[in-house]
Formats: C-alpha cells, sequence, structure tokens
C-alpha cells in the first residue's frame, strides 16, 4: 500500500524546498505531483511560458460535477537573507510548542493539510469534489494566480466554494481591500545646481508626484466611509511610496529617480479610476518637465495588481467556513490575497487558514502545534462533510 503522509511528514517536505520567489518552485511542484501520482490522485502542471522555472499545480478528487470545494495556496515564500534565524530556515523544528520554517505559516502549513486533505478525499466515497490549486509567484503581487485559474477552469469542474488558507488563525476573512502598484520612472536633464532653472530634476519632480499621494491620503480621510469601508483599518484607500532611489551628486539636478507608487483600495472602490487618476496627475507633471527639456519625461508601468475581495451576501465559501469553526463575527484584513482574483473568475472566496499572519516574514517564523492540529480538524471536517 501506498505511504499516506501525515500533515506534518507532509510540511517538513514542503519547507524543505527553499521557494524564494526569486527561485524556481518546480522542485516542489514535482515532489507534489510525484505524491499525487502514487495515489493515482488525477492533477496538471502548468509551466509559466514566460518564466518556465515556474510552475502551478491543480489536481481533483471526488465526482467530476460542479460544486465542490477548492482549497488554494502560494508555494513561494520571501528571503530568509539578513534575518537572524536560530534554526535553518528550510527544516522544520519543534520546540516550545511551535513549528518553526520559513513558510510554516505563510503558507505552507495550509498547503500541507490542502494536500493531505486531498489524499484523504481520495480514499473517502466524496459525494462532492474536493479540488487543490498550487501557485505561485504570490509573495511579489499574486501574479501566478490568474493564469493558473484560467487553466484551472479549462480542466476541472468548478467548485461552489474556494477557501485561500492565508494565515488568519482559522477565522473567516471575508473582505480585503484591492492594491495596484505603479512602478515610476522620472527623467530628468542635468545641468549644474547653480542653473537648477535650465534643467529638471528627476528628484524634485518624484517629490512633486508623490506629493500628489500625501493629498490623496488626506482626502481620503476626510471623505464619508462606506458601511463596507468602515471594516477596514484604515477605512480608507491609502496611496503610498515605500522607497525611492535616484540622483548623481548633490549639485546636479538628478537625471533619474525612481519609485513605486502603490494603491491599496477599499472594497467598492475602482482599481482602473485610481489608476487613471495617476496617469492624469503624471501627465499634467510631465507637460511642465517637458516645457523646460523635451528629454525629460515620466514612464509608468503596472508592477501587479490585486482586486479586492468583496463580502457577498450568503456566499457558499462564507458559510461552509463558519459551519466547520463555528466562527460567526466579521473578519476583513487590509492586505490582499488571491481570494480577490478568485472572487473575480467567478467563484465564492473566502480567506480562512492556521497560524497568526503576524509571524509571517519574520525570522524564525513560526506555527503553533495547536493552530496546525485544529488546521488539520478543519480539513477532517471537511471531507466528512464532502462525504455526507
Amino acid at each position: 500500500m501506498v505511504d499516506r503522509l501525515s500533515p506534518l511528514e507532509i510540511m517538513t517536505q514542503l519547507v524543505s524546498f527553499p521557494t524564494v520567489s526569486s527561485d524556481t518552485n518546480l522542485p516542489l511542484v514535482e515532489w507534489t505531483a510525484d505524491y499525487l501520482s502514487s495515489h493515482g490522485i488525477e492533477h496538471y502542471i502548468w509551466i509559466d511560458p514566460e518564466q518556465p522555472e515556474k510552475a502551478g499545480l491543480y489536481a481533483h478528487v471526488g465526482p467530476k460535477i460542479d460544486g465542490g470545494v477548492l482549497l488554494s495556496g502560494h508555494t513561494d515564500v520571501v528571503p530568509v537573507e539578513g534575518q537572524d534565524w536560530t534554526s535553518d530556515p528550510f527544516v522544520v523544528v519543534e520546540r516550545d510548542g511551535k513549528y518553526f520554517g520559513r513558510g510554516c505559516v505563510d503558507m505552507k502549513g495550509f498547503d500541507a493539510l490542502a494536500l493531505w486533505a486531498l489524499v484523504e478525499g481520495h480514499y473517502a466515497d466524496l459525494q462532492r469534489p474536493l479540488q487543490l490549486a498550487y501557485t505561485f509567484d504570490e509573495e511579489i503581487g499574486c501574479t501566478g494566480a490568474p493564469p493558473l485559474i484560467a487553466q484551472m477552469q479549462k480542466h476541472l469542474p468548478k467548485a461552489e466554494a474556494v477557501v485561500v488558507g492565508e494565515p488568519s488563525m482559522l477565522k473567516a476573512v471575508t473582505g480585503h481591500k484591492g492594491a495596484f502598484a505603479m512602478a515610476t520612472h522620472v527623467r530628468g536633464f542635468e545641468v549644474h545646481s547653480s542653473l537648477m532653472h535650465q534643467g529638471v530634476s528627476a528628484v524634485m519632480e518624484a517629490a512633486r508626484v508623490i506629493d500628489w499621494a500625501n493629498h490623496r491620503n488626506t482626502e481620503n480621510r476626510a471623505k464619508p466611509q462606506t458601511e463596507v469601508a468602515a471594516m477596514f483599518t484604515p477605512p480608507w484607500t491609502t496611496v503610498h511610496v515605500g522607497k525611492v532611489s535616484g540622483g548623481t551628486a548633490h549639485n546636479i539636478t538628478a537625471g533619474d529617480c525612481n519609485f513605486w507608487m502603490d494603491f491599496r483600495a477599499v472594497p467598492g472602490e475602482n482599481l482602473e479610476d485610481w489608476q487613471s487618476q495617476y496617469e492624469a496627475e503624471i501627465a499634467r507633471i510631465e507637460a511642465e518637465m517637458q516645457a523646460v527639456s523635451p528629454q525629460s519625461g515620466i514612464s509608468i508601468e503596472k508592477v501587479f495588481s490585486v482586486p479586492g475581495l468583496v463580502p457577498e451576501t450568503d456566499g457558499a465559501a462564507e458559510t461552509l467556513v463558519r459551519t466547520l469553526t463555528g466562527d460567526n463575527a466579521r473578519h476583513v484584513v487590509s492586505y490582499g490575497t488571491e481570494a480577490g482574483h478568485y472572487q473575480v473568475a467567478g467563484y465564492s472566496a473566502v480567506v480562512c487558514g492556521p497560524g497568526d499572519i503576524a509571524q509571517a516574514h519574520q525570522a524564525d517564523e513560526f506555527i503553533t502545534v495547536q493552530q496546525f492540529e485544529a488546521g488539520t480538524q478543519f480539513m477532517r471536517d471537511l471531507v466528512k462533510r464532502l462525504a455526507a
């Protein structure tokens, strides 16, 4: 008989793959495919044609009908460089009631539980299907989910509910902000700073663009909040620049300046509208720059876009999670997840996974043994429900 690994054994294996977003995740995907094949489980690997070192995986057990449940998790993790770990970040270590390792909470713990549940479902008499999706490049803007979802819809029956397992302490998170970022490159015209009126400083023009963000934040904070927006912290759309680089010397008008303009919009506000506002401001400032030097200008490029997760009325995913967990409180988060992409693709989606998001991306990242065991029980109950 083929071995059926425990949730902990699977998590230990998944964590051992150093799937930092800048590197390949193929070894993890191939190991998962081999494990599924050993149990005769239908699965598909999709390799990103633009990044052949990256791949997603999806799988199905149970009857080939619509109306099942899809468990979705990302395979990539954030880097460990510069962090002071007390143990090997790619080896799961248990101490003080916690499992330590990069990805234990974000989110290979959930990935392991989902894979375990899929295998358990394969050997159960499921009346409704259970599906699994492993995505990639979530940590750099959720860019791997949309093409994988599109491919999955070609091969698998449509799930009634999608559970995206970001760490939520197994609470039902039904809403999150949408987000996108615009890489912005300001090109100036260099002259000696004593003749700055003849040049264009990319740094000083970038400051004008960034100050536009300051004014938008002030306006957003002051305007009346919708009922949905009031659920978030903060309850308004934020516009932010976290890092700026540019300039050659203190006495030269800067030739270049680069930054990302980051937008995090409350549900109900359109990301495209915010992009249009930004493009209009860029055009206005660029025209003034080019009146001094036609060589100057501003170029912008969208580097990622994550749609918000809008709370659903009697959503199937929310109802499922509340039934399994007993959680009836209302939860939203201000960070983005892949759940928004699933919702845009026509699925009912909710965020629910074991562990605390506060432990994500930290040195000595961990998930408590208690939360991991609670996640196992969640999956056990899910399989029973689909077999009922």
